[in-house]
């Protein structure tokens, strides 16, 4: 039968399919063959198993069924079927993650008591106290803790309580009592407002009669009570000192300029342009602001820059390197480091004529 199956099938599709070539290869491996004869007929199986894709497998099926005879006897041989052992492994591998994900559930689902017992400990959490002669909300941690945290009203007290902050306490109303007062001057307190323009005058008021800290503020137009753990987190850690609060922002000196430069910039406003003057504050080039600092790296004689962007320090430290004494732009970066010998200016610093 092995002689059959090897002889009859050999050369019918060149060595790429050879029976014994793929299994010098590992490709086919052993074949089985179980044959049971009675009354003068043999019937049995051949079982081929294979690693090939589906259509040289399929091939080798049908070189199968061409045998017509085994040694001097006539044969027929008819496919019984293909099995696709990795499909049957996939079925067992998904059976078996469904029983470790129902075992998973079962063992992870809290029993009722325990679901209870969370839901009173949050009841617990939720329960807002009052605090000195004007009975002000507070939550239960205020007077134990060292840090405060100064809120506008009761329903803020209860969302920070939700989010496991407990050290509050609410002014209930635009002006500050005097229990809020005398709390801010013996422990460290922290102003979170609302992002609104209430929380702005709150707070201006806090500035005046109080010694608060810090100042947090919920996100622009929400208010504290709307807002969820994260974003409450998110401002108390983003707070600032006060001093900083309202620091007032240094005023830059107006630069008179040439009539030339304050007519270049005139015409430059919106257009994303440059222009390079000389000595003589006459015009050398216009070019996009995008080329900018490659057109000064290669150009000489160039004595002011006009330019409808930022200054960067790129700019800044080339416009050093080529002797540039003044540069004249929309605005100025903050991380820039002035040049000794090289003029910053904006449009709105200068004096346009």
């Amino acid at each position: 039968m092995i002689g059959a199956v090897f002889g009859q099938t050999e050369g019918l599709f060149g060595p790429e399919l050879d029976l014994r070539e793929l299994q010098k290869t590992g490709r086919i491996g052993r074949i089985e063959i179980d044959l049971h004869s009675k009354n003068d007929r043999t019937t049995g199986s051949i079982i081929i198993p294979t690693s090939l894709d589906r259509i040289s497998t399929a091939l080798i099926a049908a070189s199968i069924e061409s045998i017509n005879r085994v040694g001097p006897c006539s044969a027929k041989v008819i496919l019984d079927k293909i099995e696709d052992i990795r499909e049957a492994r996939r079925k067992v591998i998904i059976d078996r993650a469904k029983e470790i994900l129902h075992k998973w559930n079962i063992e992870s689902m809290p029993n009722v008591d325990e679901v209870y017992k969370q839901i009173s400990n949050t009841v617990k959490l939720g329960k807002v106290e009052k605090y000195g002669p004007e009975d002000l909300p507070a939550g239960p941690e205020l007077e134990k803790s060292k840090e405060i945290i100064v809120v506008e009203g009761r329903a803020d007290i209860i969302n920070l309580m939700r989010c496991g902050i407990q050290n509050t306490v609410a002014l209930e109303g635009a002006k500050v009592p005097d229990s809020i007062k005398k709390l801010t001057k013996e422990k460290e307190a922290t102003a979170l407002l609302d992002g609104d323009r209430g929380g702005d005058l709150i707070l201006k008021e806090l500035l005046q009669v109080t010694n608060v800290r810090y100042v947090g503020r919920a996100p622009r137009g929400k208010e504290i009570e709307e807002c969820n753990c994260h974003e409450i987190t998110e401002a108390l850690e983003n707070r600032v000192p006060v001093k900083e609060v309202y620091k007032p922002k240094r005023e830059r000196p107006k630069v008179e300029v040439p009539n030339e430069i304050s007519q270049a910039a005139k015409t430059l406003q919106g257009t994303l342009e440059a222009i390079l003057l000389d000595e003589k504050l006459k015009q050398t080039e216009r070019l996009p602001v995008s080329q900018l600092a490659e057109k000064l790296q290669q150009t000489k004689g160039v004595d002011t820059v006009i330019f409808d962007g930022i200054i960067t320090q790129r700019i800044v430290d080339v416009a050093g390197e080529k002797n540039i004494k003044r540069i004249v732009a929309s605005r100025i970066s903050e991380a820039v480091k002035p040049a000794l010998n090289v003029e910053l200016v904006t449009f709105k610093d200068a004096i346009l004529n």
